[in-house]
């Protein structure tokens, strides 16, 4: 039955990352430089032993949605597939001495803040590196380009971080 459970609180997890996004944050923008792509944390936050193919079929999913919402025809799909790629290789890059258990999540509260910023701010730049130059279509303007990955990449960030430091527990639990 915990299966189950889990099934669940993934699927109100997706709606949940999806529906703010589309309702809310879709019309935040910075200065016409930087995008929150809100949608990422339900990738970000993912259970680790998540397969990498289900990882890839979420992220698709995901993107795909978001396509159909923005219209943009795949730059979203392939953005969000190539972030679920990276991301088992990332967390082997910052596995902690102890190692992940394969029930953790990611959680700025259990992997601590430095693990967090450097986690996120590597999957979510690559993500909106691949995206803009995906959306651009070429290096013309590669400069503004770079602007906006940085800009989108800390707003993004930094709104993934208040919603871990808000809606995430502090504790692991059964520990």
């Amino acid at each position: 039955m915990k299966g189950v459970g889990s099934i669940v609180l993934q699927l109100l997890r997706f709606v949940f990352f999806a529906g703010v996004h589309m309702l809310l944050v879709s019309r935040l923008v910075l200065f016409e430089l930087g995008w929150c792509f809100f949608y990422l944390g339900f990738l970000l936050f993912l259970p680790i032993g998540t397969s990498i193919v289900l990882q890839l079929v979420l992220g698709f999913g995901m993107g795909l949605l978001m396509d159909i919402f923005y219209d943009t025809g795949g730059v979203h799909a392939a953005a969000a597939v190539l972030l679920c790629y990276l991301r088992p290789w990332v967390l082997r890059l910052l596995t902690p001495r102890d190692g992940y258990e394969a029930s953790d999540s990611v959680n700025v509260h259990q992997m601590g803040g430095q693990w967090f910023v450097v986690y996120t701010v590597l999957l979510v730049g690559l993500h909106h590196l691949a995206f803009f130059l995906l959306e651009l279509g070429s290096f013309r303007a590669f400069g503004l380009t770079l602007v906006k990955v940085v800009a989108s990449t800390l707003f993004t960030g930094l709104t993934m971080l208040i919603v871990q430091l808000i809606f995430f527990p502090t504790r692991r639990r059964g520990r």
